[in-house]
């Protein structure tokens, strides 16, 4: 169903007042399990906004809903540019705000009053994150109007309440009210450029009137190179000889092009001879066809008894003032979403922490949000930060989520609030200071997170003392033919070997696919003779169990079959995930310290999560406490291991 547009703002107790979301219209359909999202011309969005898909999937029901694509930007409002280049704005939140619902059930819905339909919409909506309720006011159309030019919104919608939905048809019961005026046209060709620029000089653009092309004007500003070239190439394949008016345009140096493209010019009015006086490119429109722009989507005047006041829809209009500010109460609800939501500020102390974005998904396969990531964190916060206390962060940082490669940010940066603590060092290979941020509070901790950062990585050394670590590590990393078993058996390998070394050892998962073992070294020996003890330690186990661990770094020498022995994690400035940290893989699992009795056979890296890894600490407690115990003898150790 299609809106008119009306000049004017309006009070009248049988319509309601929606905001005018700036995205995409969507329609979705779920039958029995299967899922279809798709544009008012009929494509695909499935694949385009898969967050929205898979949330769609957890709605029961079979239903058809009506509703707009949006992301919204950091200040919590839709913003068209961030859905239309959405590739790059994957880190701001998307969602589909849902206004309509056309049957419920296999029952059509569409003669059903509107505010019923809302209401079953609602129902069958409950509290889904992604996909959202489009809530409405009653009656009040011009403070509500004002307040949408205040947060700088597009405009409202005022639907009639008690109507039916027309598919494809354009009705005086559905009416768009914007803060701007701005048109859906037809590009109908080009204009030769003229001076210093290059592509074209002006768009010519159409409207249509039935089944006739009707010339609105041309547009002849708002573009910028990169826009002339874009606009320019999709054009050419369009090029044709014939005007696609009935009516005789004489614009020298045309060329004509069929048809087909639409897209959106502000304007300052319409004239007596029904052109757009000083249209003003804005962007195309791919999500619309040419049916979009025709004349009936002009504005006309809506007119009511109980309207008591007006507000020009044009760029000059200056919000009203407020009178009635609890009957407005539900604008911030639609606009800008809860805190819990979409963003909040955790307090601590004096300190701030903004969490943005809150509901981004960071797990898709699980729902897993960006906020659930944080609170995670803040609810093992004591168990986590003895192990990061004073020791530099190398910043992995997944922002857009697991399904992002994600970067590696050492340098705390211009941008790190002044409360945060970091400590410099100098980088040989870079041959320049790294301000790495130290990571001693759940203040720190809860930015970090908000950065994106999913797992922690901090150094095996402390500040205080940079050039001893306080444990020796040694990374089992399987290939792809390894079996976790076969993990398991390397694992056991390394206890029996450091049994008889004398020396104490502690066991964690990687949260991946492999296992870590970590041995106390008490900040009594430098990186190089804790890296040449790990070194000694993965000959020996290796040489027991030659058919599948090596001692070979390079991927395509040691090939799939064997397992790596890493000792160079003992390596001044190396880091690795640590112990109780998230990892950004399938399944949110957690770096979890295991009892020497567990590794055993049917151990696996997926048993421990976001979900579980709590109640595990707190029925365990930390057992990994001893890695910073007192510190082995590496000399006792190599005369015991003769």
């Amino acid at each position: 169903m299609l809106a008119k547009e009306s000049k004017d703002a309006f009070d009248n107790d049988d319509w309601i007042f929606e905001i005018k979301w700036d995205g995409f219209r969507a329609i979705a359909e779920l039958n029995s399990g299967e899922i279809k999202l798709y544009s008012r011309n009929g494509n695909s969005f499935l694949h385009t906004y898969p967050v929205i898909s898979e949330a769609l999937k957890k709605i029961k029901g079979n239903a058809v809903l009506d509703g707009e694509i949006v992301v919204l930007n950091e200040d919590g409002y839709p913003e068209f540019q961030m859905i239309q280049d959405y590739e790059n704005n994957t880190h701001l939140p998307l969602h589909f705000y849902v206004f309509d619902l056309l049957s419920l059930n296999n029952k059509q819905l569409d003669n059903f009053p509107l505010l019923q339909r809302k209401e079953l919409l609602k129902k069958l909506l409950g509290n889904n994150e992604i996909i959202r309720y489009s809530d409405h006011i009653t009656g009040t159309g011009i403070d509500f109007f004002a307040v949408s030019i205040e947060k700088n919104l597009e405009g409202i919608m005022a639907k009639k309440a008690d109507s039916h939905y027309y598919t494809g048809r354009r009705t005086n019961e559905w009416l768009k009210i914007k803060n701007n005026k701005t048109a859906d046209v037809i590009i109908a060709g080009y204009t030769a450029p003229s001076g210093s620029r290059n592509y074209f000089g002006s768009l010519v653009l159409a409207l249509k009137d039935g089944t006739v092309y009707r010339h609105a004007g041309n547009a002849g500003t708002g573009y910028d190179e990169k826009k002339l070239k874009s606009i320019f190439e999709l054009l050419q394949p369009l090029i044709t000889q014939g005007s696609p008016f009935n009516e005789n345009i004489r614009l020298p140096g045309v060329t004509w092009v069929k048809p087909k493209l639409v897209c959106e010019v502000k304007f300052t009015e319409w004239t007596k001879d029904e052109k757009l006086r000083h249209p003003v490119f804005l962007r195309l429109r791919d999500d619309k066809n040419i049916n979009d722009a025709d004349m009936n989507a002009k504005p006309v005047k809506h007119n009511s008894k109980k309207a008591e006041k007006t507000v020009e829809v044009n760029s000059k209009a200056k919000p009203t003032k407020l009178t009635k500010p609890s009957k407005l109460s539900k604008l911030s609800k639609l606009s800008k979403p809860s805190d819990t939501d979409t963003a909040s500020v955790l307090q601590f102390g004096k300190i701030g922490v903004n969490i943005s974005n809150r509901q981004k998904i960071y797990f898709p396969d699980e729902g897993i949000t960006k906020g659930m990531v944080v609170d995670y964190y803040q609810s093992i916060a004591e168990y986590i930060l003895p192990y990061l206390k004073d020791r530099p962060q190398s910043l992995k940082r997944n922002p857009g989520g697991i399904k992002d490669f994600g970067f590696f940010h050492k340098d705390a940066g211009e941008g790190a609030p002044s409360w945060i603590k970091s400590f410099k060092v100098r980088s040989g290979s870079a041959d320049k200071i790294i301000d790495y941020i130290i990571c001693n509070d759940k203040a720190t901790l809860a930015y970090l997170n908000n950065l994106g950062c999913i797992e922690l990585n901090p150094w095996h050394s402390v500040t205080t003392n940079k050039d001893k670590p306080d444990y020796l590590i040694i990374d089992i990393d399987p290939s792809d033919n390894n079996t976790f078993e076969q993990v398991i058996e390397a694992a056991q390998h390394f206890k029996t070997l450091l049994d008889k070394a004398g020396a104490k050892s502690f066991c964690k998962t990687s949260g991946a696919s492999g296992l870590h073992i970590f041995v106390p070294m008490g900040k009594k020996f430098s990186y190089d003779q804790v890296k040449d003890f790990a070194h000694l330690l993965c000959m020996i186990v290796s040489e027991e169990l030659p058919a599948f661990t090596t001692l070979e770094r390079n991927l395509k020498k040691r090939g799939n079959d064997h397992m790596y022995l890493d000792y160079l994690q003992n390596r001044k400035g190396q880091t690795l995930a640590s112990v109780y940290s998230l990892r950004p893989r399938i399944g949110a699992t957690v770096s979890m310290p295991l009892l020497w009795k567990e590794v055993k056979s049917g151990l696996s890296p997926a048993d421990f999560t976001i979900h579980n890894a709590l109640k595990r600490i707190k029925k365990t407690g930390d057992i990994f406490a001893g890695i910073m115990g007192p510190g082995v003898d590496i000399n006792k150790c190599l005369k015991l291991l003769g």
